[in-house]
């Protein structure tokens, strides 16, 4: 979660892929690279942003069908420098907080939100039902 001085956030409205939607820039770690550093790396690709001192906020995970867990890590920065411009993955554009809602949010992302807003909370976890 990217936001600026007027209570803005940046966000990505996705194309293609499982997660369409808007949602917050973001990607995978490469090999050698620490998490901090993808999630440079990742906004730099998606936004044009450098950010400047994220810092972890929360996790995400969740079982995958090969019975392994998938976990993402959320960060968060107000401090970025850049031009900003979109990429193959979305549009990338800043939208008021208290207005996110109005958009078409990609899977989970309201349910999210607290994570990075709530020092009290930070995982979100869930389950696959499973018949019985």
């Amino acid at each position: 979660m990217v936001t600026d001085k007027n209570g803005s956030v940046l966000v990505q409205e996705r194309v293609g892929g499982r997660w369409q939607g808007v949602a917050f820039p973001g990607g995978h770690v490469e090999s050698g690279e620490s998490f901090t550093k993808s999630v440079v790396r990742e906004v730099e690709e998606e936004t044009g942003y450098t950010l400047e001192n994220p810092s972890l906020c929360g996790i995400k995970q969740f079982p995958t069908d090969e019975g392994a867990r998938y976990v993402i890590l959320l960060y968060k920065a107000d401090r970025f420098h850049g031009t900003l411009r979109s990429s193959d993955e979305g549009r990338v554009f800043w939208v008021r907080r208290d207005e996110i809602e109005r958009y078409e949010l990609a899977h989970n992302m309201e349910e999210m939100l607290p994570l990075f807003e709530d020092d009290g909370k930070n995982e979100f976890y869930y389950l696959k039902k499973t018949a019985n």
